[in-house]
């Protein structure tokens, strides 16, 4: 699973060949939450909510590039990495 992004202690990695819908995971410290890139809502998992809302707020921002990023993987193709937040 390859790492994506970086920032304030979160990590942000997408699966290749993952299933619907099009989401990332994103890990802080021992917490996992899988995020929907379209809907910018977790689904899964859970993130303690000021790691969360971070992450919501860097998806925002990066939402196309993470949807790039997603048909990249369903084509086995390298990813990308994308810029973290600042």
């Amino acid at each position: 699973m390859p790492e994506i992004s970086r920032f304030f202690g979160i990590v942000i990695k997408m699966f290749f060949d993952d299933h619907s819908p099009p989401h990332f995971h994103a890990f802080y410290g021992d917490d996992q939450a899988l995020i929907d890139i379209r809907h910018l809502s977790s689904f899964a998992g859970g993130l303690p909510p000021r790691a969360l809302g971070l992450v919501i707020e860097w998806a925002t921002l990066q939402q196309q590039e993470l949807l790039d990023n997603w048909h990249r993987a369903e084509g086995q193709e390298p990813l990308e990495k994308i810029e973290p937040l600042k």
